[in-house]
């Protein structure tokens, strides 16, 4: 089978290429390497370095390849830019999809996966329960307007271009691969400072007391394992959460991540300070999981750490 992978060069979506093609598929990676790097390409898929939102580009590049299915991680996924940015995170993840979208319908793509967030879609999660499928979205930032709009569109494809969709709606995304800088997960940024014995930063609503925002953690490659089933046609339904069910707060997982990782680099004790919430960020985030998944909090932290352990500070 030949897939598309959108975002491959990226933390989820290389995973996703390396996954496809240990299974014996042929890949062809879309990336305009903005946040994606390119030692993440796996050296067995083809790439064009090209941004979704030039769908002309992404035309041509579908119509060259013929694929079969496309597997859509190529996303703006800061909440805190899409706040800063609306626009610039619609022309992205709205406009981007309706790129890839059209290219698709040309060249009668079978089945389209498409990674949406189920960890901001929801909006605010009340204490003791867990988001599912029967839970109206509330999106509560530009960047979950966006992919909620995106899912909408998904489904318009479907009904009417009888495209197989699959929306995959992940909580929160952690494991080897992660950037660290910038404004990325909380987990790399974690672990590569734990390691290198910096101090981290606990958002949280109250200076004390608080231990930070609650969110459900789930690692890269059951991620993965979601995607091939949706583009092997193993996968039935149409949106699935892709969660453990699990809530955690920010300073567990830090105190988790100092356990798994053990002395710092430099043999100090890692400071913690509180600081306000980001604009646009939820206090609570807990997902119904659709589909079984296979790595704890632990398994899957102690391979991230080991995986940041072995790269330079």
């Amino acid at each position: 089978m030949r897939v598309i992978v959108t975002g491959g060069a990226g933390f989820v979506g290389s995973h996703v290429v390396d996954g496809l093609l240990a299974s014996g598929h042929e890949v062809l990676v879309i990336d305009d390497l903005s946040s994606g790097r390119r030692e993440n390409l796996a050296p067995n898929a083809i790439f064009e370095e090209l941004d979704i939102r030039k769908g002309e580009k992404v035309n041509e590049v579908f119509k060259r390849f013929r694929p079969h299915a496309v597997s859509h991680q190529a996303a703006q996924t800061s909440v805190s830019v899409s706040t800063r940015e609306p626009l610039r995170d619609a022309e992205i993840n709205v406009l981007g999809t309706l790129n890839i979208l059209e290219a698709a319908v040309t060249v009668d793509v079978e089945r389209v996966a498409f990674a949406s967030t189920g960890g901001a879609i929801y909006g605010e999660v009340p204490e003791g329960t867990r988001a599912g499928l029967h839970t109206p979205p509330e999106p509560l930032s530009p960047y979950a307007c966006s992919k909620f709009a995106a899912e909408a569109y998904l489904h318009r494809y479907q009904e009417v271009k009888g495209i197989q969709a699959h929306i995959l709606r992940y909580a929160n995304v952690y494991g080897p691969r992660q950037d660290p800088h910038g404004e990325a997960g909380v987990v790399a940024i974690f672990c590569q400072r734990i390691l290198a014995g910096e101090p981290i930063q606990i958002n949280a609503m109250k200076t004390e007391g608080d231990d930070g925002c609650i969110r459900d953690y789930v690692y890269v490659e059951d991620v993965v394992q979601a995607n091939l089933m949706a583009l092997e046609g193993e996968l039935e339904a149409e949106i699935v959460n892709i969660a453990t069910g699990q809530e955690t707060t920010t300073l567990e997982l830090a105190n988790t991540i100092q356990q798994q990782a053990g002395p710092s680099q430099n043999g100090k004790q890692v400071e913690m300070h509180r600081a306000p919430m980001r604009e646009g960020d939820l206090q609570r985030s807990v997902l119904e999981p659709t589909l079984p998944v296979e790595t704890s909090l632990a398994q899957g932290l102690a391979q991230t750490v080991d995986w940041f352990r072995s790269r330079p500070i």
